[in-house]
C-alpha cells in the first residue's frame, strides 16, 4: 500500500498491511488490485512460495510483468489448463499464474454478476435521465458529480433484491440531523 488513508483502515479493520517483499516465500496467493504498472517484478516471482497463485484484477497485465517472465532464461511454462498456466524457476520452484495476468474476474470467470452489473446500469440509466431533464444544470466538457441521491435511488432499488428494509425517518428526525426525509442522507463531499 502506498496511501497512508488506505493503510490505517485496512490496518484497523484487522487486516495486516505489509510490502510485497515482506511476504515472499510465505504468501499463497498475489493478486494486484492497484491500477499500476510493475506491482508483482519477475524478482518478486522468483522468490514467492513454491506453487504460489498470481493473479490481477486492478488494470491491464502490465500490473504483473507477464512479459519479463516469458521471456525469462530457464523459465519452463506449462499450461496447466485454459487460464492456468505453471511457471517453473531453475531452481525448481513454481507459481501459478491465472489469466494470464490479465482481468482474473473476466479470464476465469463470466466477468461481473448480474447483479452488480443491475447497479451499474441502473447508475448510468439514472444519471442519463437526470443529464437529460437537467440539461441547463449540466456544462458541456466538464466533469460534473451527480448527486447523492441517484446513488441512493439505485441502492433503494437493489435493496429487496439481497433482503433489505430501510427505516424512514420522522420528519423531526430528519429536521435533528438536517437531512430531508427522503434524502440524500449524507453531504455531496462524503464519500462511501
Amino acid at each position: 500500500e502506498v496511501d497512508p488513508i488506505c493503510a490505517l483502515q485496512a490496518a484497523m479493520e484487522g487486516f495486516r498491511v505489509l510490502t510485497l517483499e515482506d511476504t515472499l516465500g510465505w504468501g499463497d496467493i498475489y493478486v494486484t488490485t492497484t491500477g499500476n504498472f510493475d506491482i508483482i517484478r519477475l524478482e518478486h516471482m522468483e522468490k514467492m512460495k513454491d506453487q504460489a497463485i498470481v493473479c490481477n484484477i486492478g488494470h491491464f497485465d502490465n500490473e504483473i510483468q507477464i512479459d519479463k517472465l516469458n521471456a525469462a532464461a530457464g523459465v519452463v511454462r506449462t499450461n496447466i489448463k485454459p487460464q492456468v498456466d505453471k511457471y517453473t524457476f531453475p531452481t525448481g520452484n513454481s507459481i501459478y499464474m491465472l489469466a494470464e495476468g490479465r482481468l482474473v474476474n473476466l479470464g476465469c470467470a463470466t466477468g461481473h454478476p448480474s447483479f452488480v452489473m443491475s447497479n451499474s446500469f441502473t447508475n448510468q440509466t439514472l444519471a442519463q435521465i437526470d443529464l437529460w431533464k437537467n440539461k441547463d444544470v449540466y456544462k458541456a466538457g466538464q466533469v460534473t458529480v451527480l448527486s447523492k441521491h441517484l446513488d441512493e435511488e439505485v441502492a433503494r432499488l437493489h435493496l429487496e433484491k439481497v433482503g433489505a428494509k430501510l427505516t424512514k425517518l420522522t420528519q423531526a428526525q430528519a429536521d435533528y440531523i438536517s437531512v430531508p426525509v427522503e434524502g440524500p442522507y449524507k453531504a455531496d463531499h462524503y464519500r462511501y
